[in-house]
């Protein structure tokens, strides 16, 4: 064959391989439908929070004047200064600040101990089935769907009657129960999406359960454990009703500090403060998503959901 046929050959094999047809329309009618659906959806929910971060940065006389949607003319920050150390809750003017102690007293040893314990019943509800294993899981799951408020009162005689009830240690033990369906339903399945060969492997080299769950389980969990910290920073953060009924007043999380002070008013109803006060109790659960969101997709697609 000639030089010539063998280049109108590859030539025409190209062709074969290139796609035939109209281009698509990079506008079309879907496409806009769907932008304007996602532009009207962030303007539902970024419109109140321009409200309250406008509103957090006037003063009262300004607020009164009822331009609701206008900037500042004179922005100012003393609202947010007293909304975390000033602002009356009652008797006690110290704004934000010993909820937020109380929330972070709360919320990290109740992350931790539930996403160790979740781990572990993952792990060992993948590769170590033990007689009634699948029924422990089940009871799991359906507990991930009883409504909380069925069980306050059986939890609160229980406590009680150890001594745990309005305390510290007694909030984290609630937090950590109420977590431990969905954790151990996230890890479960993770394992579960990793190649049995490794467990094998590791079975052969003779590693136990310890062995295997420290040297092989655990670096490779850091996607789905990035997922469970995001669900349960997020879901302790903002809890409200575990935090007042569970914690004792010297333990109050941060929404209760923050509901005090909205229902606290001496004549006259800070708006700016409330606002402020609203902003700053959620900030630690939207600097947890901005700073790790990629990293709960990741976790997302790399087996939270698989089984």
């Amino acid at each position: 064959m000639s030089a010539t046929d063998m280049a109108m050959d590859s030539s025409a094999a190209r062709d074969d391989a290139e796609p035939h047809g109209p281009k698509p329309r990079r506008v079309s009618p879907g496409r806009i439908g769907v932008y304007a659906f996602l532009v009207v959806a962030a303007l539902f929910f970024l419109i109140p929070l321009y409200i309250m971060i406008v509103t957090s940065l006037k003063g009262m006389p300004e607020i009164r004047l009822g331009n609701l949607f206008n900037l500042p003319a004179e922005p100012t920050v003393q609202p947010w200064i007293d909304a975390m150390w000033h602002a009356c809750t009652g008797r006690d003017c110290y704004g934000l600040s010993p909820g937020f102690l109380n929330s972070v007293k709360i919320t990290v040893p109740s992350v931790i101990i539930s996403i160790i314990c979740a781990s572990i019943n993952g792990y060992a509800l993948t590769y170590w089935p033990y007689k009634g294993a699948n029924v422990l899981f089940g009871l799991l799951v359906f507990g991930a769907f009883v409504p909380y408020q069925v069980v306050i009162y059986p939890l609160i005689i229980g406590l009680s009657s150890v001594g745990l009830f309005a305390s510290l240690p007694g909030i984290i033990i609630i937090h950590t129960i109420f977590g431990m369906p969905l954790l151990t339903l996230l890890y479960r399945n993770f394992y579960a999406s990793l190649p049995v060969e490794l467990f094998k492997a590791g079975r052969v080299d003779g590693a136990g359960f310890w062995r295997i769950f420290f040297y092989i389980m655990i670096p490779m969990s850091v996607p789905i454990t990035i997922v469970a910290v995001i669900l349960q920073v997020t879901g302790i953060w903002n809890d409200f009703l575990f935090g007042v009924v569970f914690a004792g007043r010297s333990n109050w999380p941060m929404t209760v500090q923050l509901n005090n002070i909205v229902n606290t008013t001496t004549g006259v109803r800070e708006y700016n403060v409330n606002m402020a006060a609203t902003i700053l109790t959620a900030a630690v659960p939207l600097i947890v998503y901005f700073v790790s969101g990629r990293w709960f997709v990741r976790g997302i697609a790399a087996g939270a959901v698989k089984g």
